[in-house]
Formats: C-alpha cells, sequence, structure tokens
C-alpha cells in the first residue's frame, strides 16, 4: 500500500513549500489581472469602476464552439455555471466544517 500523511485541509497549506506556492498564486494573480484588464477601463481613462462597453460579465470565453450563439442560451449556460459554483462552494465548506469538527481528513472520513 501507499503511505498517506493525513492531515485536515484547513492546515495544508503551511505543509506546501514555498517554491510551489509563489508559482501557484503568481498564476492566480496574472489570470485575475488579465480578466481586469478584458472587463474594466483602465483608472484615468473613464469613471473608477467602469465596465468596458464590449465587455459582458462573464463572457471571457467558453472556449471554440461551447460559447451559445443566442442571448437567451447563453444566459441558462451562464446561471447553470453560476449555480455549479455556489454548489461546489458549499460542498467545499461542508468538508472543511467536517474536518474541524472531527479532527480526522476527508480521505479518511471516507475510508482511505
Amino acid at each position: 500500500g501507499m503511505d498517506v500523511h493525513h492531515t485536515i485541509a484547513n492546515n495544508q497549506l503551511l505543509e506546501v513549500p514555498g517554491t510551489v506556492l509563489f508559482p501557484f498564486f503568481l498564476a492566480i494573480n496574472i489570470a485575475e489581472a488579465a480578466r481586469a484588464a478584458t472587463g474594466w477601463v483602465e483608472p484615468g481613462l473613464g469613471p473608477l469602476f467602469t465596465l468596458r462597453k464590449t465587455y459582458y460579465p462573464g463572457d471571457i470565453g467558453f472556449g471554440a464552439g461551447f460559447k451559445p450563439t443566442n442571448a437567451k442560451d447563453f444566459n441558462t449556460m451562464q446561471t447553470k455555471e453560476l449555480q455549479n459554483g455556489r454548489l461546489a462552494m458549499l460542498a467545499a465548506a461542508g468538508m472543511c466544517v467536517q474536518e474541524q469538527i472531527n479532527g480526522k481528513g476527508i480521505l479518511e472520513n471516507l475510508g482511505f
């Protein structure tokens, strides 16, 4: 078998080496900066917190062939994406609460 060190998720960030965390957070920062540059008018070129006229929130790109062609289908897909994200956040929060209550990692709770 595999010897796996179990720890609760709330403590795992401290166990990750900085050589892994720095590129991870750098990638997140770059992605967020690109998203902001796509959707928002630069300060000094218009009123603060103004969206570009060509930008619609949530429409940064679905990839080739995935973006619906009409507004009704796009709105449906956008709603499904939001609901999926909300469900995932609730699931993650539930797992973190479970770990805090019983002190066991998620894999331990599943019997691994």
